[in-house]
């Protein structure tokens, strides 16, 4: 749980400076710190960006009364403005998830 929360408050503050890729950084970092196994490191790593950028993403919807989530889900076709922020949160996941595993590898290649 505290590998969840470190990733988290890190990417959130890399994202506030840097572009949208840097939410890899530190599952990539605490991905070979923790030295957990892959998938578990996957999880993890998918957790805290799922919930981190699916909170922003809601945020930014309720804040703005939708309008900005129902222009995106009409140009992408999806319907709902809600499913907006599902992809978004989904995607950040699948991006730290794979960061953190890749750090977990690394470290488990190292070890061997």
């Amino acid at each position: 749980m505290i590998l969840v929360l470190l990733i988290l408050a890190v990417a959130f503050l890399l994202n506030l400076f840097l572009p949208w890729w840097c939410i890899a950084i530190p599952g990539l970092i605490f991905g070979y710190l923790f030295k957990e196994k892959a998938a578990i490191s996957f999880v993890w790593g998918f957790v805290a960006l799922f919930l981190l950028w699916g909170g922003q993403a809601l945020y930014i919807h309720i804040a703005n009364d939708g309008i900005l989530s129902t222009r995106i889900a009409e140009m992408l076709g999806v319907g709902s403005p809600l499913i907006v922020v599902l992809i978004t949160a989904v995607l950040g996941g699948a991006v730290s998830g794979l960061a953190t595993m890749t750090g977990s590898l690394a470290n488990q290649k190292n070890a061997a």
